[in-house]
């Protein structure tokens, strides 16, 4: 056998593994998901039977749904660029040699580590009534701080305040794994030709940084869209379904009230939506991304 089919057929051995984890673990659900949304619910000795596009024009009809939808729209909407900005700030500023550098980039790091029911947890107390630590703070300038998670108008910003103090961490490791990958020598010539560091962040930095970016972008998009933990711990959904998101609202449907057929409706339009965005992110940041 010559030694480029060889070669061949080893790397095709070395990802064979990964190659059937991809497909029994995320490929082969999707598809039963989408088949399974063209039938009915299986109970107890009735099996499940052929229904088209019923499910269909049961979620169109569903307002919950289109509740749940617009609360994830506007919570990507408030999450995305606040998670992603402030993580680049961060990078920036411990990229830097500040004082205590190891600290802080410690300190920004410490909540992406940290389980997401226990950051529930925690922020469940400072959201608290009457003892949680903003009621504390607030009442030492004879304010109130209002009950955060019990009103419909603040509970989906508390999650959002939650989820962004959780990842603005993890996408500022990218960001400072790409600014140290870049060359001193772009910081020297910009020194020497006089460019403000505003100008050398601009005008060389953040395009380099565009392939981090549109990772970044992607990954946040898809965590705006299968957030559960916290929102089970924290809300339930509530008040009145006003932080109940898409995945929130399918783990309702499909274990609560155990119609799968249904929650394999809204799955597939679960991951219609998160394919769409991926596509729209890398049909538009792709022909603008410089990689070296």
């Amino acid at each position: 056998m010559r030694p480029r089919a060889t070669a061949t057929i080893h790397g095709w051995l070395l990802l064979a593994p990964a190659m059937a984890c991809l497909a029994v673990f995320t490929h082969w659900p999707a598809v039963a998901s989408f088949w399974h949304s063209f039938h009915s619910t299986p109970k107890g000795k009735r099996p499940a039977r052929f229904v088209g596009v019923e499910n269909y024009q049961q979620m169109i009809g569903d307002p919950i749904f289109w509740k749940a939808m617009v609360n994830n729209l506007w919570f990507a909407l408030g999450t995305i660029p606040l998670s992603v900005g402030l993580a680049l700030a961060m990078a920036v500023w411990v990229n830097d040699r500040i004082v205590g550098r190891t600290a802080v980039r410690m300190a920004y790091f410490t909540p992406t580590i940290l389980p997401m029911i226990a950051v529930a947890n925690i922020w469940m107390f400072f959201f608290t009534p009457q003892y949680g630590l903003f009621e504390q703070i607030a009442g030492v300038f004879g304010l109130s701080a209002g009950n955060w998670l019990g009103s419909r108008d603040l509970a989906l910003p508390a999650i959002m305040i939650v989820t962004i103090w959780k990842e603005a961490g993890f996408f500022m490791i990218f960001y400072l794994a790409a600014l140290q990958a870049l060359s001193p020598s772009l910081a020297e010539a910009a020194a020497l030709e006089g460019a403000s560091r505003w100008t050398f962040f601009r005008r060389i930095q953040l395009p380099l940084l565009a392939p981090t970016t549109l990772f970044v972008l992607i990954n946040a998009m898809i965590n705006a869209f299968r957030m559960i933990d916290h929102i089970f711990v924290m809300t339930r959904g509530g008040p009145d379904n006003a932080t109940t998101l898409l995945l929130y609202y399918i783990y309702q449907v499909g274990f609560s009230f155990w119609d799968t057929a249904y929650a394999a409706t809204l799955t597939c339009v679960l991951l219609a939506l998160l394919a769409l965005a991926a596509f729209v992110q890398y049909g538009w940041l792709e022909r603008r991304t410089h990689y070296q």
